[in-house]
């Protein structure tokens, strides 16, 4: 048996190259290691966005493009949508009862995510309770191991934690978590922010035109000090060379430029062509197949809701197995 693995995103744009090299990189070589859940989390997704369902409705259709233009391929991975699985809010529900306020208001990614989105104590109550959902989800496919970035390991331990409550108060249904975080797991963004996001206009995304991509590449932080040809420049806090080591397959030649550039004698625009260049290479098979998979959305709805049948039935599985250890299961 294949271990199970679970993972996602919150439909709320498309997705860009953080995601690639952060996530769905990983996911393609997993599907093949592992039985693979890749959760389209809209109901997450709906507890900073509850005003605006219309955005999260389109986005779910641009992840599942995304998704397989890359290479996800839905034979191998599991792809499904949250909401359509009634049972993990009933999990979720069950779950909240062992975890206190204080201990989730203490959850540190939450906590930064808060102050991060200025919510103070206006704050949605859904939105202070998705760790729990989260570890509903977690659960509810019985994963055992999550790839995540470093930021939302404070997730994966509240994960365990709800696992000991539950089996010392209800007997052993669950096994712990182990979390992955995958190499090169954050990408900086073009203006030299520590994430590439979609709310910080700082993403280039695998559906941007290599115009787009040509203006993105040309606005990047480089050397603020390199400001004539035959300056000497750095290298360290580039984003031309960050992403050039991240996506060059050539790499002794981004070493040489990199000397090059430290001596003086490189302009930025011969480093940021480069870069447009390579980029255009990875972007333009992922665009191209993406805009040939939006032409039948017929096909993908079948993807989605094939996906999320095989999911419920799982999840379902293991709810019954929860009722049952909580003295839930009054009719047989």
């Amino acid at each position: 048996m294949k271990q199970t693995i679970l993972t996602g995103d919150r439909p709320t744009g498309r997705l860009h190259l953080g995601h690639y090299v952060g996530s769905l990189q990983n996911r393609i070589k997993m599907q093949d290691e592992y039985r693979q859940f890749i959760m389209i989390a809209d109901g997450q997704a709906l507890t900073d966005n509850a005003e605006n369902p219309e955005k999260i409705r389109e986005s779910v259709f641009d992840v599942v493009l995304d998704y397989l233009a890359v290479g996800i391929d839905p034979n191998k991975s599991v792809i499904l949508i949250q909401s359509q699985i009634p049972e993990l809010s009933e999990l979720a529900m069950y779950f909240m009862n062992l975890v206190s306020l204080a201990r989730v208001e203490q959850n540190p990614t939450v906590k930064t995510e808060i102050k991060q989105k200025k919510f103070g104590r206006g704050v949605p109550a859904g939105f202070v309770m998705y760790p729990i959902s989260q570890a509903a989800d977690i659960l509810g496919f019985k994963a055992t191991v999550v790839p995540v970035g470093e930021d939302q390991l404070p997730m994966i331990e509240q994960t365990n934690e709800i696992v000991d409550r539950f089996n010392a108060v209800y007997g052993k249904v669950f096994d712990r978590v182990k979390a992955v975080v995958p190499e090169n797991a954050r990408l900086p963004g073009i203006d030299g922010a520590a994430k590439m996001g979609k709310s910080l206009g700082n993403a280039i995304y695998l559906s941007d035109p290599l115009k787009v991509i040509s203006e993105k590449v040309m606005t990047m932080y480089t050397d603020p000090t390199h400001l004539k040809v035959s300056d000497p420049g750095h290298v360290k806090g580039n984003m031309v060379f960050t992403y050039l080591d991240v996506f060059d397959p050539n790499k002794d030649e981004v070493e040489e430029l990199k000397k090059q550039y430290k001596k003086g004698g490189l302009g930025d625009v011969v480093v940021k062509k480069r870069l447009i260049g390579v980029l255009e290479n990875l972007i333009k098979p992922i665009r191209e197949r993406r805009e040939e998979l939006a032409k039948d959305q017929n096909n993908i709805i079948k993807i989605l809701e094939k996906g999320t049948l095989v999911a419920q039935e799982v999840v379902q599985e293991t709810l019954e197995e929860v009722r049952r250890a909580m003295r839930l299961d009054y009719f047989g």
